[in-house]
């Protein structure tokens, strides 16, 4: 017996040498037999055994030797045989919980490898299973340490039922949000969202149980609560990119003081306009019939009958350079259209069409190159684009 003590020397040789093996287990574990598996799992080719061993999966396991030694220990120590053991058993249920959450993410991380991750991320449902698998676990666990029974504790949890939801109210309504968001396929990882309300106007990184991770186009990012995809509107851009084109819509102004009738006369000078000659036949044939046909007679007054204009001209002249523009979709919506005028910035002339691609820069590049186009050409057909207090424009 060591002197001002009244432990036994044996006992603490004892318990020195169980403590001693245990450490020698528990050190053997994770510098030899990890250090094989980490050099067998680097040699192999897949990538499921690599993200186990980034969620330390491994590591974990090296404390169960340790656990089990101390457990068998335990029985050559009848007085503290019973409180040991029980805190052992408490502790093993901890590190197998811990051990199927690690799993968990490992699979997790395993099925966000594939494309399908994108449409049905799984990430909020293991989340919630985790909520209740360490939230069940650390009943028993406290049961398993104080020698109660857990069955009575959990048959206790119904009389708690308003309390729990009213602690996890968030967490419901997230669980409820990520469900419907996965049924109705409206958010993947990688889609483009806008919300101007919550300032998200960027790529979905990740969709968690509680939170939507989303990196704005200006590198900031924003944690989005998932319930307020359900309950708030926004923008999801991914048919643009499933479509494989973005659309164009912007409009031109033109002073309507430069519109005017085309003599006659003066229509040959658009004929060397070669994408506005079918055009032109066409339109020449359809009037002159039909001013034959209600004898109208066009020499005395341009605005007899039916007849061309410089901008009826120009949007046909528009709309062709559109049709055959090698960067425009002719299998989508293309619109040439005016819009309602505006005594501040003239008449719009609206160009609608979806350009062949989705890339932010070439979208860019292809739209200016079509709006230079069209700003160019405008005088050709004796058009001013609308510029307030411009000099040709007297009324202002």
């Amino acid at each position: 017996m060591i002197d001002g003590l009244s432990i036994p020397t044996d006992l603490l040789v004892l318990v020195a040498g169980i403590l001693g093996l245990a450490l020698v287990a528990y050190v053997a574990m994770r510098v030899w037999v990890l250090r094989l598996v980490h050099a067998f799992v680097r040699r192999t080719k897949g990538e499921w055994d690599d993200k186990v061993m980034e969620h330390n999966v491994f590591q974990l396991l090296a404390w169960f030797p340790v656990v089990l030694i101390l457990y068998r220990g335990a029985e050559y120590l009848p007085s503290y045989q019973a409180v040991i053991q029980r805190a052992l058993g408490a502790w093993l249920f901890v590190l197998v919980m811990l051990l199927v959450s690690r799993v968990l993410d490992a699979l997790n991380a395993i099925y966000e490898t594939y494309p399908v991750s994108h449409r049905r991320p799984m990430k909020s449902y293991l989340q919630m299973f985790k909520l209740f698998l360490f939230l069940i676990g650390g009943i028993v666990a406290v049961c398993l340490l104080l020698n109660t029974s857990p069955w009575g504790v959990l048959s206790g949890l119904g009389a708690l039922t308003a309390v729990l939801m009213l602690v996890f109210k968030d967490t419901i309504l997230s669980l409820v949000a990520s469900v419907q968001l996965t049924a109705n396929d409206l958010v993947r990882k990688g889609d483009w969202i806008e919300m101007p309300s919550a300032g998200v106007d960027g790529d979905v990184e990740d969709i968690a149980l509680h939170t939507v991770k989303i990196r704005n186009f200006d590198k900031t990012i924003v944690a989005l609560p998932t319930s307020r995809l359900i309950s708030d509107s926004f923008r999801n851009w991914r048919g643009m990119s499933e479509a494989g084109a973005r659309r164009m819509k912007r409009a031109v102004y033109i002073d309507q003081s430069s519109i005017k009738f085309v003599p006659d006369e003066e229509l040959g000078r658009f004929e060397a306009l070669e994408l506005l000659v079918p055009y032109l036949r066409a339109r020449r044939e359809e009037i002159a019939a039909y001013n034959q046909e209600h004898d109208y007679d066009r020499t005395k007054s341009p605005v007899n009958g039916r007849g061309m204009t410089n901008l009826g001209l120009f949007r046909a002249y528009v709309r062709a350079y559109l049709l055959g523009h090698p960067k425009v979709r002719n299998d989508l919506t293309l619109l040439v259209r005016h819009l309602n005028p505006d005594a501040a910035k003239g008449l719009p002339l609206e160009i609608y069409c979806f350009a062949d691609t989705t890339e932010w820069a070439a979208y860019e590049d292809i739209q200016a190159d079509i709006l230079d186009h069209v700003l160019a050409a405008m005088p050709e057909f004796g058009l001013r684009a609308y510029q307030r207090n411009a000099l040709t424009d007297g009324r202002v």
